[in-house]
């Protein structure tokens, strides 16, 4: 009773601010991997309801939870998109600021692609290899060390000679956030010396595994995946790591790296094989829905069969679909508004 009151206090507070709230456009900020599919549903919202078309910026994931956490009211975003779930600390942010009641959208699957040039040696990478070219600190020799690998070649002498240059997301990034996870972690828990670190130390492991290199093979390319594809055109041996979306749309120019031996391709990345698979959400402020013209209809385009299905428009951008009765259960939990629950981590 409590809270519905509080939700209701925070909604009258909104509505009370009268003409000067008077914002008639949805704002959504967040993740560059969500935007193409976030920007293509307020486009048929808008469309469809002859509401204006939400305005959709790319900030990346960790910039969007900042702005979308600090506060409830017109002049802070309704929606953000998000290239991984929300961190525990980022919803005890957003409960600290007043975004009490958040739900929670979970809008598909993606695989985060390593690609090249069409013209590059092709790169077949397990994640431990991924690790010890990237990490700052990699195994040689059986000991953790600065990496000082200049080439592939050095992390295995399989691999090309080729010097190791990647384009990556940021740290704001939430592909970055992914890639660690996915890639790096567990990369570095299959090479033995650092399997007994996680056992023994996990918050050491984390720190080893979760640090990317500074000494020039990494470089942070912004949040413009864009941007990555058109560096790799003109740099040939260089790698870039970003969305499925942006490789299928650009496939006329990149290839992409086989990890662990599987290719990121829909079928690979809908059915888990794909090692760097992952979910894609929004996050929605509950207080601004039925304040802000249209956040309701919003919300049912983006969970219709139309947007999210195998067949529907999304698919068609790059986004991979979840299976039909995940879909059927998040449509009904998003349009009946159910908060989600707090993150544990």
């Amino acid at each position: 009773m409590k809270k519905a009151l509080m939700t209701a206090v925070t909604v009258a507070g909104i509505a009370a601010a009268g003409s000067a709230m008077a914002r008639d456009t949805i704002q959504v900020v967040g993740s560059s991997t969500v935007f193409p599919f976030t920007t293509a549903v307020a486009e048929q919202f808008a469309k469809k309801t002859g509401n204006k078309a939400p305005i959709v910026e790319s900030t990346g994931t960790g910039g969007g939870m900042k702005l979308f956490c600090a506060g409830v009211g017109e002049k802070f975003p309704d929606v953000t998109n998000a290239s991984r779930p929300m961190k525990k600390s980022e919803y005890e942010m957003c409960q600290k600021n007043g975004v009490t009641d958040i739900v929670e959208v979970k809008v598909g699957l993606d695989g985060i692609v390593v690609a090249q040039k069409k013209s590059a040696p092709t790169l077949n990478l397990s994640r431990a290899q991924l690790y010890q070219a990237l990490a700052q600190d990699t195994v040689i020799a059986g000991k953790v060390t600065k990496n000082t690998h200049q080439t592939w070649s050095d992390v295995n002498p399989g691999l090309p000679g080729t010097k190791i240059e990647a384009y990556g997301p940021p740290p704001t990034s939430g592909t970055r956030d992914a890639f660690l996870e996915l890639a790096m972690e567990k990369g570095g828990a299959k090479i033995p010396v650092l399997s007994k670190l996680k056992s023994d130390d996990k918050k050491a492991f984390k720190g080893v595994t979760h640090t990317i290199r500074e000494d020039g093979a990494w470089i942070d390319a912004g949040e413009n995946d864009n941007a990555i594809v058109q560096t790799l055109t003109k740099t040939p041996t260089a790698i870039g790591i970003f969305g499925y979306s942006f490789y299928e749309e650009n496939a006329d120019k990149i290839k992409a790296a086989k990890i662990d031996g599987v290719e990121p391709t829909y079928d690979n990345i809908s059915s888990g094989k794909y090692p760097l698979s992952r979910s894609l959400y929004i996050y929605v402020k509950k207080a601004h829905v039925g304040v802000i013209p249209g956040m309701k209809e919003f919300l049912a385009e983006y969970v219709s069969d139309a947007a999210m299905s195998e067949d529907g428009y999304l698919a068609d951008k790059g986004l991979i679909a979840l299976p039909k009765a995940e879909r059927t259960e998040i449509a009904q939990e998003t349009l009946a508004l159910e908060p989600m629950q707090a993150p544990t981590k």
